[in-house]
């Protein structure tokens, strides 16, 4: 009989009614579950759970699958009731963020309790105002009240961490208003903040704040509390409000000045690179027992406006909520978004690890470096992965003012390239751009590079699975006639770029390649034959992590200004346009994070900036550990290929080639002005391997269009019948600014 029961029961949970997809979300995020914590739970695929999400179209689950989501789905909406609906609308009372006395324990406890609730984001399209458009968020209740003060951070703001170390959160922006010190923390709290000089305000921030984030991996340990000053709060405590010119030069406040003076007497300490923008202050670790607060000053330039657009003007509230959505979704800021990029590998592979004594039971660091990581000592590279003015080049004795070629150095860069357009390809009206979501990101998913030093080897055959440099002869590669899949195809190869040079240019003759630029040697349909290479037999995927986690940072970002991942063409690039107004403070927040993907990359081979450097001495950044050209190279090789292999396999479909590359944005001549009057979408699928629409990291987004009349005016102003109109096809405008790439 128990079996039968079972079975009416499992019938039952069968086609019992599901909450609406936006409840769903809701208790999801409720609880702070991932979407791949509830796919690994109920065996299935993360995409599945995203479209049971889905507000566009949801799918139903079915079978055993609906009975335990159903079952999940009633326990999370005992823990997490629907919310009440407001009596008003538009933004809350200003008043209601008060500023919070941090001696009540009862007060933080139900503040951390009530800060959770949030509710979904709208429908991707919704012509609502940006305030409206955003989940409801709720401030921490206070007995406290101070009239006029800042309103509750908007939506988007995290979630409080359940750690009570840290239960207001990782960050708080410090304020001086009507001559009190405010801390204003992520969720819309607000804490009055006693401390009347700097030493006195870390000891604050360590002892009463309760400001942090929990590690990110089991061997790492918590992220320090930042403390963001705005230019009142540097005035209060003695800091200047913007440096001088020699401090601009020197990128810090003298060791001289008073402030650094009252810190040294009370026994804290500042790292090498002194007072700046982005200043640590610290005691040595006694133990486990660590204190450490790091200062962000947005007026020194703290948050360069490339990458963090006019977050420095922000008011105290939203700054705390743009960084603190940045903290809880990438990491607690370390400096720039480019040092931030590079803890973040770090943070995710500590290079050590705590073991316990079997003998005293007391845990300790081990010495050997935790598998996976890179360890805690730096390694050489490889003479050919050396920038120019590297040791291991001058110990190579080349003649003076010798400039090193492809068979002596590595050059794997992204895409410059360019060519004049065809007579039919001006017969049609318009430029089309597509730019590769974090295409940067995509080429390091999956990617197999090096953790330890490199072994010089001859006569080795090309292995595609080990990472490594590679002199090897890829002249004879004809694009003219090459496999896609396990077909061969013509195709004109005067309309394409060689996938083995930055510039597009066919090679001469042996140059030095990084293994995935080889590997697709391979995938053409071509042999090769490695003279000799730098091979690196200790190797794995240590950037997934990595990967993961902006990944998913920039996708929860973007869903919150109503992009989501599984929407169809035409709802994609609707959501996409106007998509930075919905939202402006989290718009900020998704530039930071493609920021953190390139910048990361590039500290991988950070130069000597000043430092009293020479040709043939060491610099500072070659006694980290992170410093290594190879997996920057490995990463730029495999997202250079992996455009190249969605030209060709489009080329080969539909006869139409690019007219001009720049990184991770290519060029088409189209009939019309939208990326689906060229795509070859079929019943809203696209071409398999090609390019395909849509928000996930290695698609593609429509970037910009402008007239092919415009293309070919440009070219003649400039007289240059190849420029590359990639650069100004976003806004049409042509110019060499900075930014940021």
């Amino acid at each position: 009989m128990s079996e039968m029961f079972d079975a009416v029961d499992a019938l039952v949970a069968s086609r019992s009614a599901l909450p609406s997809a936006e409840e769903r979300k809701r208790l999801r995020v409720a609880h702070g579950l991932t979407l791949d914590d509830v796919a690994g739970a109920l065996h299935v695929r993360r995409a599945t759970v995203s479209a049971w999400e889905s507000t566009k179209k949801p799918t139903e689950p079915r079978g055993p699958e609906r009975e335990a989501y159903a079952r999940l789905l009633k326990q999370l909406a005992e823990l997490y009731p629907a919310p009440v609906p407001a009596t008003f609308t538009g933004v809350p009372d200003p008043a209601e963020a008060r500023p919070l006395s941090t001696g009540s324990a009862s007060e933080a406890a139900v503040m951390t309790a009530t800060e959770n609730t949030q509710t979904p984001a709208p429908a991707p399209v919704a012509a609502a105002p940006a305030a409206a458009s955003r989940p409801a968020s709720t401030t921490r209740p206070s007995t406290s009240r101070r009239p006029g003060a800042k309103k509750a951070a908007p939506a988007g703001t995290p979630a409080g961490d359940t750690d009570p170390r840290f239960e207001n959160g990782p960050l708080a922006v410090v304020d001086v208003e009507d001559g009190k010190v405010l801390a204003y923390c992520t969720g819309g709290l607000v804490l009055d903040v006693p401390a009347k000089s700097l030493p006195s305000l870390v000891d604050w921030t360590l002892k009463e704040a309760k400001l942090g984030q929990p590690k990110l991996s089991g061997p790492g340990r918590p992220a320090d509390p930042l403390l963001v000053l705005t230019e009142a709060a540097l005035e209060r405590y003695g800091l200047p409000v913007s440096f001088t010119a020699e401090e601009k030069d020197a990128g810090r406040i003298p060791e001289s000045h008073k402030v650094i003076k009252q810190l040294v007497r009370a026994d804290w300490k500042l790292t090498k690179r002194g007072f700046g923008p982005w200043a640590r202050i610290y005691r040595p670790a006694k133990g486990s027992d660590r204190q450490c607060v790091q200062l962000c000053i947005p007026s020194w330039n703290a948050l360069d406006a490339r990458f963090w657009g006019d977050a420095a003007q922000l008011p105290p509230a939203e700054l705390a909520r743009v960084l603190g959505v940045y903290a809880s979704r990438v990491m607690t800021p370390r400096g720039s978004t480019a040092v931030t990029g590079l803890e973040l590998m770090t943070a995710l592979h500590p290079p050590t690890h705590a073991v316990r004594d079997e003998e005293t039971g007391v845990l300790r660091q081990a010495e050997t470096k935790t598998p996976g990581s890179l360890g805690s000592d730096p390694v050489d590279c490889a003479p050919c992965e050396a920038p120019d003015g590297h040791p291991v080049v001058t110990a190579l004795d080349l003649p003076r003012f010798h400039v090193r070629g492809p068979a002596e150095k590595l050059f794997e860069e992204a895409y410059d390239w360019a060519r004049p357009m065809t007579d039919a390809e001006c017969t049609l009206r318009y430029l089309v751009g597509l730019d590769v979501n974090m295409a940067f990101a995509a080429g390091a998913n999956g990617l197999n590079v090096g953790l330890g030093e490199p072994t010089h080897v001859k006569g080795l055959a090309f292995d595609p699975k080990l990472p490594g440099s590679w002199l090897v002869d890829l002249s004879h590669v004809d694009l003219s006639k090459v496999k896609v899949g396990k077909e061969w195809v013509e195709l004109d190869s005067s309309l394409l770029p060689s996938p083995f040079t930055p510039k597009g240019d066919r090679p001469t003759g042996p140059a030095w390649y990084a293994t995935p630029t080889v590997a697709y040697a391979q995938e053409l349909g071509y042999d090769v034959a490695p003279i000799e290479a730098w091979v690196r037999y200790d190797n794995g995927r240590y950037l997934d992590g990595w990967y993961g986690r902006l990944r998913d940072a920039y996708l929860a970002t973007m869903a919150d200004l109503g992009v989501d991942a599984d929407l169809s063409p035409e709802d994609f690039l609707a959501a996409m346009d106007g998509y930075k107004e919905r939202d402006p403070e989290l718009t900020i927040v998704v530039s930071a994070i493609k920021a953190t993907v390139k910048g990361g990359l590039g500290k991988l081979r950070e130069r000597p900036r000043g430092e009293g450097w020479r040709p043939g001495e060491r610099w500072r950044a070659l006694e980290r550990p992170t410093w290594r050209p190879d997996i920057r190279a490995a990463v730029i090789s495999r997202t250079r290929i992996n455009l190249h292999r969605k030209i060709v396999k489009h080329a080969a479909f539909t006869g139409q080639y690019p007219i001009a590359i720049l990184s991770d944005c290519v060029v088409y001549a189209a009939s019309g002005p939208s990326p689906l009057d060229f795509l070859p979408y079929r019943e809203g699928k696209p071409l398999p391997g090609g390019f395909k629409l849509g928000i996930n990291p290695g698609l593609v987004k429509h970037e910009g269009t402008q007239s092919v009349l415009w293309g070919e005016e440009v070219r003649d102003k400039f007289n240059a019948p190849e420029l590359n109109l990639a650069r100004s096809i976003k806004d049409g405008t042509v110019t060499d600014a900075d930014n940021g790439e």
